[in-house]
């Protein structure tokens, strides 16, 4: 179970305070951010805020002051005095405005993939309806394990990030039916070619490393997809991609309160 240092949620037409609603599997959109350190950082902050707004707008979700109220929401929650490091999520409906601050659980280097047959509604939007992904991932070790959503035999997603596959030093993404996240969209400006292609699940095993990317996960390596007896052969690819991540994340400036 995750553990949660605040859940609150606010009516969308004058942000009273009410009862704590998660809204998913409802008509809406949703952002996870990674908070960390004191004073606290956000990861990609302007970036999640932005592409939020833009996907409420398509989802008919309009306010004159949204984009503010969203803003003020975070503001008023957040701490000056609390380390962090926890996940961030904004949940908005047309009625309500929700946020939740859960504890940021660290990947393992032993982490398995498990091949769920599932393909979300609209996959390119960051949409609530995410109630069968929640079913299967809450009965697992999130640090160690998370769901490759499979459809017509072809790799996607997995339950929180994108992936990246790696064939002799170069990367490969699948060609569409997913969303792409604030993570993948930062490693794209340091991976001088992605090739966007097909990823069938026969071949799976002509991949050398499998990484996930996104808010929770950071960059993970997958050990094994135990299903189909698949094995990284190395850790080449994860260990360049971890530098750059490090990197943005020392430089990442302070949440202004």
């Amino acid at each position: 179970m995750a553990t949660y240092l605040l859940k609150k949620s606010y009516q969308l037409s004058d942000l009273k305070q009410v009862k704590f609603q998660d809204l998913w599997d409802d008509h809406g959109i949703f952002t996870t951010m990674w908070i960390y350190g004191k004073p606290a950082k956000i990861l990609f902050f302007k970036n999640h805020i932005e592409n939020l707004i833009l996907s409420l707008k398509k989802y008919q979700i309009k306010q004159k002051s949204l984009k503010t109220n969203i803003l003020k929401i975070i503001k008023n929650n957040l701490s000056k005095k609390k380390k962090y490091n926890h996940l961030l999520r904004i949940a908005v409906n047309k009625k309500i405005i929700s946020i939740s601050l859960r504890k940021r659980i660290k990947p393992k280097l032993n982490f398995d993939l498990k091949l769920v047959k599932l393909k979300r509604e609209k996959p390119q939007f960051k949409n609530l309806k995410y109630k069968k992904i929640l079913s299967y991932l809450s009965k697992m070790d999130n640090s160690k394990s998370d769901i490759a959503l499979v459809s017509n035999k072809r790799v996607l997603e997995t339950g929180t990030s994108n992936l990246l596959f790696v064939k002799d030093q170069k990367f490969f993404t699948p060609k569409k039916g997913y969303y792409e996240g604030n993570t993948f969209r930062f490693f794209k400006t340091k991976i001088k070619k992605i090739t966007k292609k097909d990823i069938l699940l026969k071949e799976i095993h002509d991949y050398d490393e499998i990484l996930l990317l996104g808010s929770g996960k950071g960059v993970t390596s997958v050990r094994t997809i135990n299903e189909i007896s698949w094995k990284r052969r190395n850790l080449n690819e994860y260990k360049n991609l971890s530098k750059h991540y490090d990197a943005v994340i020392e430089k990442c400036n302070p949440y202004k309160f």
